[in-house]
């Protein structure tokens, strides 16, 4: 009974999930002089597993491009599963939004410039991110998406009010 009432908040297991490395201009883009340009975007994703249990996938793209021509790409997910027993409703947000990733995004930062200085490049560092201000930002987006016809909330954002309602179903 006392297990019902204290929340549970463990770490299953990490796990890089999905990892491709393309390089469609080789080898004559490699003898460029130019600087490229790097363009890099970074995603959560969250889906339930079974009762009490997520998975948590920070999603990373890296697209090197000189002018048109992209140099490499790069697009990596690494993944958690976690199980969340017990959390108020209105603290699971933040648990799936900031905690979770803040766990999973240093496998994923260096899953990334390993990759690529395999590939022969000087390896990409992805900065370091503050999950918490990410989460405030969207809340803050969900706030005013009424006035845009968007989400209603973050945890709609993210997808993360269909989590919980399928945790309610299993």
């Amino acid at each position: 009974m006392a297990d019902q009432e204290n929340p549970v908040f463990q770490i299953q297991r990490v796990y890089l999930k999905d990892l491709s490395l393309e390089q469609p201009n080789s080898p004559a883009i490699l003898l460029e002089a130019e600087q490229p340009n790097v363009d890099i975007q970074i995603g959560v994703e969250a889906a339930p597993a079974a009762e009490g249990i997520f998975e948590i996938a920070v999603t990373a793209t890296v697209h090197t491009k000189i002018k048109d021509k992209t140099v490499f790409l790069v697009e990596a997910k690494q993944a958690g599963i976690f199980e969340i027993r017990n959390v108020p409703e209105d603290q699971m947000g933040a648990v799936i939004g900031i905690a979770c990733p803040q766990i999973v995004y240093p496998y994923l930062r260096g899953n990334v410039a390993d990759i690529i200085n395999r590939a022969g490049f000087p390896p990409v560092h992805l900065a370091e991110i503050n999950f918490q201000a990410m989460f405030e930002q969207r809340q803050a987006q969900a706030a005013d998406a009424p006035r845009r016809n968007c989400p209603s909330n973050f945890l709609a954002v993210f997808g993360i009010q269909r989590l919980l309602d399928k945790r309610e179903k299993l």
